[in-house]
């Protein structure tokens, strides 16, 4: 049986994503009422950070804690691969000592070359393209809010990014429609958006692509190695900020979702941020419960 890698939600069939949440939601439960859970005992993550992190390198930490196993850290500071080491030749050798990777990186084809040549199965925790950890615990934090989101018309507001690709991929996996806010030249990638279908629907208002929205997420206009185009971004994006004018033309019943870190003030206002309809501190938690479901998922059936 070939290794099963996460690195988009299309690795995973769409009943495979709904069992996911399911056992997301029922570890969860375990941990709130103190029962022990520990499938992952014996077995250890080893998970590199190209990019910095809090909520990916905690959750996943914690999660490997609460599994029973342990996860190990690997900077580029502290490690070959920040001296000229070929990806290749370090996902040799680290598989052959551990149970899984974990990467948080820049270009997806690193992710795609460690899992080529990985042993284990590897993990994508973020890079440029895609986002996927972070959808589980949206998707998980929606099922329990509303159910199923089959049907549900959802808004994305801000730039195409790595986290609307990976709400594209999540479309397409959990059945729902997408209208995707953003300015002229900062469209998600065209591969990704065509492989959408009739689900994506692209608008330049926010307001428009906001009409009728059963949930509305953002994220923030300067990603991490963009931070120099960070003014130019403001001016850019300006007219796309989720505030209570753009709510109010969601659902009345519309939760709003955003990654974290937001920049208040910016791409959402405080408002909406501390507002009932928002779900994002439910949402962060939520990283470490999906996140524990799919380590359980991909390493406790590894030999």
């Amino acid at each position: 049986m070939s290794t099963r890698h996460f690195l988009s939600l299309l690795d995973f069939t769409s009943d495979e994503l709904r069992a996911l949440i399911a056992q997301a939601i029922d570890v969860k439960q375990k941990l709130k009422q103190g029962v022990s859970h520990t499938p992952l005992s014996g077995k250890l993550l080893a998970m590199i950070f190209e990019k910095s992190s809090t909520r990916t390198r905690v959750s996943f930490e914690a999660g490997m804690y609460q599994l029973g196993g342990h996860a190990m850290f690997l900077s580029p500071r502290d490690s070959h691969l920040g001296r000229g080491e070929p990806i290749e030749d370090s996902a040799r050798v680290i598989s052959s000592m551990v149970d899984g990777i974990l990467i948080r990186t820049f270009g997806h084809d690193r992710i795609e070359a460690l899992a080529q040549n990985s042993r284990v199965p590897v993990i994508n925790g973020l890079s440029d393209l895609l986002h996927p950890c972070q959808l589980l615990a949206d998707m998980q934090t929606w099922f329990e809010q509303r159910g199923d989101i089959a049907g549900a018309r959802v808004a994305w507001i801000g730039d195409g990014n790595n986290m609307c690709h990976s709400y594209i991929n999540a479309a397409i996996s959990f059945d729902f429609e997408l209208a995707i806010a953003c300015p002229p030249g900062h469209e998600p990638d065209a591969a990704i958006l065509e492989s959408g279908g009739e689900r994506i629907s692209l608008h330049q208002s926010a307001l428009d692509a906001a009409s009728g929205a059963d949930l509305v997420v953002t994220d923030v206009w300067a990603s991490m190695g963009q931070e120099e185009e960070q003014q130019q971004r403001i001016e850019t994006f300006s007219s796309y900020q989720v505030n209570q004018e753009v709510m109010a033309r969601a659902n009345g019943e519309a939760l709003f979702m955003h990654c974290l870190p937001a920049h208040r003030g910016e791409e959402v206002t405080s408002d909406v941020l501390d507002s009932p309809q928002s779900v994002i501190w439910q949402e962060a938690e939520n990283r470490l419960h999906a996140q524990k479901a799919l380590l359980e998922f991909l390493l406790a059936t590894e030999a």
